[in-house]
């Protein structure tokens, strides 16, 4: 979390951008990126150079002699006019060259490489670009922990949905997803529609946090512009936790680095923000891919030794929109003959998974409910040939303001076959359901991970599971035969109970006698008001 001058330069900024003519958020954070990925690379070209005076080795230079002038250190100070015209017909043509070449295949080059071939220069204004430019001079870029708040607070200005039911997934719902699934530092872990990156990012976030120790943990109290303590609903000051890793051994550390994270998505602007975001939160190399997913063109950019499929996938696939179906992996349609992205995104999900491998995945109430063939048929694999972990109802409002869409959250694990189905209502996550989502007391997400994980520990111990035989509580489960009497339906308000509390009425004939005293009392009222007239 970033506060206080940082935090206001970057409202400030962002409203130079909009005064400046370029209203869409996606578009801002795009141009913010491309002048990151500007100064990161002169930045990783200095550490070289320093690295290579110290040791005598050479290094792959990323700026030959004559781009020495494409160095961030080296036009920064420029004049509005030269500096615009450096910017747009030297410095973006060099982004798209780089990404032919090789030259940049370091930490900061060959991850982007892809993603800047098609890159442009969207600030009209000569003034916002010399404003950019100084406000991304002053980002704290070399510090690891504040360049991935920085991102992440730009990131939260995203506040419209996009086409094909794209929309950010709440933070809070993304750290309950990867803490249920607990990936290890030897986890693969994917996200098959990643957009900015959010499931990934909070994966690793999760990783440093489980594998740091109790005496490396700092706390960092926050103020606002002002100064002043933030604090949160209770009145306590809010503090940013930092976690060093320093349980992650060195192997364990290059693993994360270059083999454990892979993202695909369509969008190649949401690809590079969210490579950018992967980059600022210090994974150096993420597997981030231009793929649709759903195409009979993907490929599994599997590394060998996972050519079996990934340990982790967490997803929150569109919702809405279909898809031609001759263009569909055949794959998925042997396993639901559909068009709807939901259902495919869920069958393909399934493929993609190594066996014994763990999927969180957000999906529309209608998934769970659905009654034409394809839905029923993908239930039914789920079930049958997987086996289905849970059922977590999620309200209406979590997804607000982007859309009030109900959602579930689906957990499984390929292979095997189903028992039981844990559920659990969500009724409150922490914020309220409307559009503000101010936060408030009630939520329910501490209480759904701590059952869920004494759930999972009473299944594997094969220890008694009477505490969630219980209908009317807020987590249960139901057995496979009840599922599937149902024609896999696997709605919560199907299964759940609820106890009616007898009320009690008041004879009828009473209140026709207090209304008529009632009535009497009024028209007196009315007569003693004449007579006064």
């Amino acid at each position: 979390m970033i506060t206080g001058q940082l935090r206001s330069k970057i409202d400030k900024l962002w409203e130079e951008f909009w005064t400046g003519g370029i209203t869409n958020p996606l578009t801002v954070i795009e141009q913010i990126t491309f002048l990151i990925y500007a100064r990161m690379l002169d930045m990783n070209e200095q550490a070289d150079e320093k690295r290579a005076a110290r040791t005598g080795r050479p290094f792959n230079r990323r700026f030959a002699d004559y781009e020495q002038h494409l160095r961030w250190q080296n036009f920064r100070h420029l004049g509005a006019d030269k500096l615009y015209k450096l910017v747009k017909d030297e410095l973006f043509p060099y982004f798209a060259e780089s990404s032919a070449s090789t030259v940049t295949a370091s930490e900061d080059g060959s991850l982007f490489a892809d993603f800047m071939k098609d890159a442009q220069l969207m600030i009209q204004k000569h003034s916002l670009l010399v404003k950019a430019v100084e406000m991304v001079n002053d980002l704290p870029l070399d510090n690891a922990d504040t360049k991935g708040d920085l991102y992440e607070y730009l990131l939260s200005k995203l506040t419209t949905a996009g086409i094909n039911g794209q929309f950010r997934t709440p933070r809070h719902i993304i750290h309950t997803m990867v803490a249920m699934l607990d990936p290890s530092v030897n986890s693969r872990i994917c996200d098959p529609a990643c957009g900015t990156g959010g499931f990934l990012v909070t994966a690793y976030e999760y990783l440093l946090q489980k594998y740091t120790s109790a005496d490396a943990v700092e706390r960092e109290p926050l103020f606002d512009s002002d100064g002043k303590p933030l604090l949160d609903i209770n009145g306590q000051q809010q503090v940013n936790l930092l976690y060093a890793g320093d349980l992650i051994t060195p192997e364990q550390r290059e693993y994360i680095d270059s083999d454990m994270f892979y993202g695909f998505d369509f969008d190649s602007t949401m690809l590079r923000v969210a490579a950018m975001n992967l980059v600022m939160h210090g994974i150096r190399q993420p597997d981030i891919h231009y793929q649709d997913t759903l195409s009979q063109s993907f490929k599994e950019r599997y590394p060998k030794e996972a050519s079996e499929g990934f340990d982790i996938i967490l997803a929150n696939p569109p919702f809405k929109g279909s898809l031609d179906e001759e263009d569909v992996c055949p794959n998925v349609l042997r396993k639901v003959k559909t068009k709807k992205t939901e259902l495919l995104f869920v069958a393909q999900i399934e493929n993609m998974l190594k066996i014994g491998g763990q999927s969180a995945t957000i999906v529309p109430d209608g998934v769970l409910f659905g009654s034409s063939k394809a839905h029923q048929q993908l239930r039914s694999q789920l079930v049958e040939h997987n086996q289905l972990e849970a059922v977590i109802s999620l309200p209406s409002g979590v997804f607000k303001p982007y859309a009030g869409v109900s959602t579930a959250i689906l957990i499984f694990t390929k292979g095997g076959s189903t028992n039981n189905v844990w559920f659990y209502d969500v009724q409150a996550d922490g914020f309220s359901l409307d559009d503000k989502r101010n936060p408030i007391k009630d939520n329910d997400l501490p209480d759904l991970l701590k059952q869920y994980r004494a759930y999972q520990q009473a299944v594997s111990s094969n220890a008694s599971l009477a505490p969630w035989q219980d209908k009317t509580q807020q987590a249960f489960i139901v057995s496979k035969a009840d599922i599937v009497a149902q024609n896999y339906d696997l709605s919560i308000n199907r299964y759940k109970e609820v106890v009616y509390e007898e009320q009690a009425y008041e004879d009828p004939k009473a209140i026709l006698s207090k209304l008529k005293t009632l009535e009497n009392e009024i028209l007196a009222d009315l007569a003693a008001l004449e007579k006064m007239l």
